[in-house]
């Protein structure tokens, strides 16, 4: 059986992390896998969950299954960290997943069975994963225009002429907030272009939010989501909880969707818990009851929401001073837009010699794309990561 299977291509942030791994240079720096560091270089956990967890871990009584929804609490709980208090809770329904790439499958797959061929617009560039994780449950890909690497600026008026051109009934993915893997945001002006744009189209909004917190604030990030929520008849989402809440290893994410009315919110939600009973069958429980007891814990909350902050604004202090240290060692303004972005990343716009170059010759890890781990960054080093950058051009 197995003679007949070619061995599949490396996943090349994976190989990127054995070659760092390998490289004996104690120089070595690592801005290419996608998870915060502190100043340490470390992973992590963070304070409020730790508390939280070792809640959950005294309270626990039993290992049952939770059934295909996953935790109920969870599901509310972080329902309203993403649409807020007010939105509309007949018309939306949620399923816990094995972290958002689990999100993101489940409803690709369901999406591809209420329409067969059904085709999804992603952004250019997106985040790498997106395209394998759509085409393998059954969804057609097409490019939107969006990201300019010149100027590190959104390709807005491209991306609005698309948007217009676009068949009716299509799917268009679009970054809750801090766009991986450019960290060029859309503005809230934009973000009403955009909805005005889905409507006149009826186009089906699928957003990708990975990043809640990490660019402008918690309530700031989930303003295009809302935006949106709150003007269009449906909408998918596909949630992550590793980044804003470190819990990476646990696989924590939703599925939420937003139907025209209750009955097609039922039938759409009833057709993802299908998805997932034949995919994974139960979603794990221990990383989304520890994150429940959080959210409904006030003190633990705003510990979380403070220590969430405080990343918030190393990786913007980070930005600031990247950029300041390429605009003296360029003398120009080349990349001043690194501070302009937010979120973990930004793509410097380097070609991949360049990125080989830094890697060979300075021992500067980055993904191929130019895409730098912004909190990867070393504090106290980024003068000579300038300097490095700088020399390759």
């Amino acid at each position: 059986m197995f003679e007949t299977l070619a061995k599949a291509e490396g996943d090349k942030i994976l190989a990127l992390m054995g070659m760092y791994r390998a490289d004996p240079r104690a120089n070595k720096l690592d801005l290419g896998v996608g998870v915060y560091k502190n100043q340490k270089g470390e992973t992590p956990i963070m304070s409020a969950l730790a508390k939280a967890e070792q809640w959950q871990v005294a309270n626990q009584a039993s290992k049952s299954y939770v059934g295909l929804a996953g935790d109920v609490g969870f599901n509310d709980a972080i329902t309203t960290l993403a649409l807020g208090e007010g939105y509309d809770k007949s018309r939306v329904r949620t399923q816990q997943a094995p972290g958002g790439s689990g999100a993101l499958r489940i409803v690709a797959e369901m999406l591809a069975g209420a329409k067969p061929g059904a085709t999804i617009w992603v952004s250019d560039p997106t985040w790498a994963n997106h395209i394998p994780t759509f085409t393998s449950a059954g969804l057609v890909i097409k490019h939107y225009p969006y990201f300019d690497a010149a100027t590190g600026q959104v390709r807005f008026d491209d991306m609005c002429e698309a948007l217009s051109a676009m068949p009716q009934g299509d799917i268009v993915l679009l970054h809750g907030c801090c766009h991986n893997p450019t960290g060029a945001n859309l503005t809230g002006e934009q973000w009403q272009k955009v909805g005005d744009l889905l409507l006149e189209r009826d186009l089906l909004p699928f957003i990708d939010i990975a990043y809640q917190g990490f660019g402008d604030g918690l309530e700031e990030d989930a303003a295009g989501l809302r935006h949106l929520a709150s003007r269009v008849p449906e909408l998918v989402v596909a949630l992550s909880c590793s980044k804003n809440f470190a819990v990476y290893c646990d696989r924590v994410g939703a599925a939420i969707l937003m139907g025209r009315n209750a009955e097609e919110a039922d039938k759409a939600i009833s057709q993802l818990a299908l998805v997932a009973r034949k995919s994974y069958s139960m979603p794990p429980n221990h990383g989304a009851a520890v994150i429940r007891h959080l959210l409904e814990t006030p003190a633990l909350k705003t510990e979380w929401q403070d220590e969430l902050e405080a990343m918030r604004m190393r990786m913007l202090t980070l930005r600031q001073g990247l950029a300041s240290a390429l605009r003296q060692h360029s003398n120009s303004d080349r990349f001043d837009f690194v501070a302009q972005h937010r979120g973990m990343f930004s793509r410097l716009g380097l070609s991949p010699a360049q990125v080989d170059s830094l890697r060979e010759e300075h021992a500067i890890y980055m993904v191929g794309d130019s895409r730098i781990n912004v909190a990867g960054l070393p504090d106290d080093g980024l003068d000579e990561l300038a300097a490095a950058i700088v020399a390759t051009l």
